[in-house]
């Protein structure tokens, strides 16, 4: 059978990459110091130089328009003045001609007098045949004349008025300045006043413009390199001992005491360098101290509890003879005879868990795995310890709606986690309901033991897997126990690389949940909810909704 390779558009396969850039840049963020401190130094930069451009280009384009304003129409000006003086020494004639040809005299002399070729005259005033005829460049259109200008110039015979405008140039519109005045010309009836317009452009000034600016954007451009440049090559030299110094405090948390910092110079960074330095030797003493004398005390706990082992049974043999005669002795020394038997158990219970919790010191236990049934291993456990469940009044129930299937496990350690969990729960639970509850997932499975006896408090939950600890030491034990029973069940769950959690509050009673997992991998969640459902909503009547089926006395399943 052949399979066919799918090929993704180009537009979906663009977006997977700017998906996969986007998210590699949010990696590089939040993990480099050095990317992110010169990616902001960079955008400060120029976000800098962009406002400065911005308002130099601004100033400067101001500038050059004031001073080719100022300029205009001071040549302007001079143009205008001598055009009226030539004007008022010309001699009024009558005749057309002549007064057409003074006009056209007029507007040459305006052309040779300012750089401008775009000059306008027009007539104040209705038409006449004696007063000379408007005089318009080829070069000048009327529209560029607007209503509000020509009302200003008319109105005021004696000022100098201007506005921008765009002056064709080439085919295209560049911006220009057109100044209007007014001219008197001599005439036999008296003074026949015109509109004198002059168009200036503005493109030398506009190149200037573009160049400066393009020149700005090249020099802030320049800049930002520059900036950026120099921002990484400072940064190198401080994040680096840096990112060193992060590098080798990892290695030494995960455990590499060997590891130091090399010290150059005698700056600052040289001096926290020699701290590091002390700090890791210090550590490094001290943890050896530390792992010499547990070495030491682990010895001693293994020894002392072998070489225990050889009296303690020979007092357990002298126990259990005396204590098998006990009837034949007098009350009080029957009564003696049963504590020393009693006592004797219960100092090979503790010698035994000794011997466990050294050999989980030492690194040494050794899982013996095989298929099991976690269900119905809950089920054995349950009926093995009907008897205690009963002398205490509580009913055990099992609610097991999965965990049938085998899966390998240590069945000697996992059955004495449940005997100690369900141990505790009769102890702890005032003679109340006690559910055991199994159930399983595709990854893992689990066991929980929820009593509703007396509760603990919160800071005795997080203590509660501790050595030799008890929640209220005033209480007495009526089943023993030697205080290691936890400690010794959660070493046994992350031996088999799972979990052994616990919920409790005063008068609600505890939560015990050990999960385990499946295939070997780490586990990452239980099928077993650590706080109850009755934390949710429901209530301890709840029990009685369902319909018990007796498997033995004192044991119940519910279905």
């Amino acid at each position: 059978m052949t399979g066919a390779v799918r090929t993704l558009p180009p537009r979906a396969r663009g977006l997977r990459d700017w998906r996969g850039a986007r998210e590699r840049l949010r990696t590089l963020w939040r993990r480099s110091l050095r990317f992110r401190t010169i990616l902001i130094t960079v955008t400060l930069t120029a976000v800098t130089i962009l406002v400065t451009c911005l308002a130099m280009a601004l100033v400067i384009q101001n500038e050059l328009f004031t001073a080719r304003k100022d300029q205009v129409l001071l040549e302007a000006q001079r143009a205008t003045t001598a055009a009226q003086a030539t004007l008022d020494a010309a001699v009024d004639s009558t005749d057309p001609a002549a007064a057409q040809t003074l006009m056209n005299g007029i507007a040459t002399r305006l052309s040779q007098q300012s750089s401008s070729d775009l000059i306008a005259l027009y007539r104040i005033g209705p038409p006449s045949p004696l007063a000379p005829q408007p005089f318009i460049s080829p070069a000048f259109d009327s529209a560029l004349v607007t209503e509000a200008l020509r009302t200003q110039v008319q109105s005021s015979p004696d000022l100098q008025w201007w506005q921008s405008v765009a002056l064709p140039f080439d085919g295209r519109e560049v911006p220009g300045i057109l100044v209007g005045h007014q001219l008197r010309f001599p005439a036999s009836d008296g003074v026949d006043s015109y509109e004198l317009y002059m168009g200036y452009d503005l493109l030398s000034a506009s190149q200037t413009l573009a160049f400066v600016q393009v020149l700005l954007w090249v020099v802030g451009l320049v800049l930002v390199v520059l900036i950026g440049a120099i921002a990484w090559f400072v940064l190198r030299s401080v994040t680096t001992p840096i990112a060193d110094a992060a590098e080798t405090s990892a290695k030494l948390a995960a455990g590499d005491l060997g590891v130091r910092l090399p010290v150059r110079g005698e700056d600052e960074l040289a001096t926290l360098n020699r701290s590091f330095n002390a700090m890791a030797d210090s550590i490094e003493s001290q943890i050896k101290e530390l792992a010499d004398l547990s070495l030491v005390q682990q010895r001693f706990v293994s020894d002392v509890s072998h070489e225990l082992r050889t009296p303690l049974t020979t007092i357990k043999l002298a126990a259990d003879m005396i204590n098998d005669q006990r009837e034949e002795f007098d009350p009080v020394t029957g009564r003696a005879a049963e504590l020393l038997h009693a006592q004797v158990q219960r100092f090979e219970v503790l010698l035994t868990d000794l011997l466990e919790i050294s050999r989980y010191d030492a690194g040494s236990v050794q899982l013996e795995r095989e298929p099991t049934s976690l269900a119905h291993l809950a089920e054995d456990v349950i009926l093995s310890m009907e008897q205690l469940a009963e002398g205490h009044g509580s009913d055990v129930r099992l609610v097991a709606p999965g965990g049938y299937t085998p899966v390998d496990m240590d069945a000697r350690r996992i059955r004495r986690i449940v005997r100690n969990l369900l141990g505790n729960a009769i102890e702890h639970g005032e003679g109340r309901p006690i559910v055991v509850s199994v159930d399983s997932d595709r990854d893992a499975i689990a066991l929980g033991v929820r009593d509703f006896g007396l509760g603990m408090r919160g800071e005795d939950v997080e203590r509660v897997f501790d050595r030799f600890w008890r929640a209220d030491p005033s209480r007495v034990r009526t089943i023993g126990g030697t205080g290691l029973g936890l400690s010794i069940a959660l070493g046994d769950a992350r031996l088999h690389g799972g979990t052994l959690a616990v919920w409790s509050e005063l008068g609600r009673g505890s939560n015990f949940v050990l999960t385990l997992p499946r295939d070997g991998k780490p586990v990452t969640g239980s099928p077993l909810p650590l706080v109850p459902d009755d934390e949710q909503g429901g209530a301890l009547e709840a029990l009685g909704l369902t319909q018990p089926i007796s498997t033995r006395p004192g044991v119940r399943r519910s279905s």
